[in-house]
C-alpha cells in the first residue's frame, strides 16, 4: 500500500472542508438564506405558494375590489371577472339563497361568497375542511371591504354544504 492510499481518507475530508469553505465564502447569499435554502423542502413549497382566486362581482360593485384588495394585501392571487349576472354564477356553485352577498369567489374548489376575512380562507385551505364553502351573508359593516371609519357590526362566516349543512366557522362580536 502507498503512503498516498493510506491518507486519502484524511485528505479527502480536508478537500471537503475547503471546497465546503469557498462555496460559502463565493457565495452572495447571506449565511441564513443559504440555511433556509438546505432547510425547505417540496411541501414547504407548496404550503406557502399563494393560493389563486378567482371573484366573480358585478361591474357596478365598489365594495368588491377593496375586498379584493384585502385578499391581496394577504398574499392571495386574484383575478376578477366582472359579470352583468352575478346570480348565475351562485347557482352554478350552489350558493344557498340565505347566505348569498355581493360577490362569488372561486378558491382551490371552494365558493368564498362575500366579505370574508383572508385569515378565514387560509384556515379553511389549511384545515381542508369537506365543505362546499365560506360565507359571510349580506354585507356587514366592518368586515374586509366594508369598513367605515372604526365602525363595526357582529358579524358571522358560515361554512356550508350540501343538503343545507350550514354551521358557524368563525364568530366575529360587534365592536366596542
Amino acid at each position: 500500500m502507498y503512503w498516498w492510499q493510506k491518507c486519502w481518507d484524511f485528505i479527502g475530508i480536508r478537500i471537503a472542508i475547503a471546497l465546503s469553505i469557498l462555496g460559502i465564502l463565493g457565495s452572495t447569499a447571506p449565511i441564513s438564506i443559504a440555511a433556509n435554502i438546505q432547510q425547505a423542502t417540496p411541501t414547504n413549497y407548496l404550503e406557502t405558494k399563494a393560493a389563486s382566486v378567482n371573484v366573480y362581482l358585478s361591474p357596478d360593485c365598489t365594495c368588491c375590489g377593496s375586498w379584493i384588495d384585502h385578499l391581496k394585501k394577504n398574499g392571495f392571487q386574484v383575478q376578477d371577472f366582472p359579470t352583468p349576472d352575478i346570480e348565475a354564477v351562485k347557482q352554478k356553485y350552489h350558493v344557498p339563497n340565505n347566505l348569498a352577498s355581493c360577490h362569488t369567489a372561486i378558491v382551490n374548489g371552494y365558493v368564498i361568497e362575500g366579505h370574508v376575512p383572508a385569515n378565514d380562507i387560509q384556515r379553511l385551505l389549511q384545515e381542508k375542511s369537506n365543505v362546499s364553502g365560506l360565507s359571510v351573508p349580506q354585507m356587514p359593516v366592518g368586515t374586509p371591504g366594508m369598513e367605515i371609519g372604526n365602525k363595526k357590526d357582529p358579524f358571522t362566516v358560515f361554512s356550508f354544504a350540501p343538503q343545507d349543512n350550514v354551521v358557524v366557522f368563525h364568530d366575529y362580536p360587534a365592536n366596542t
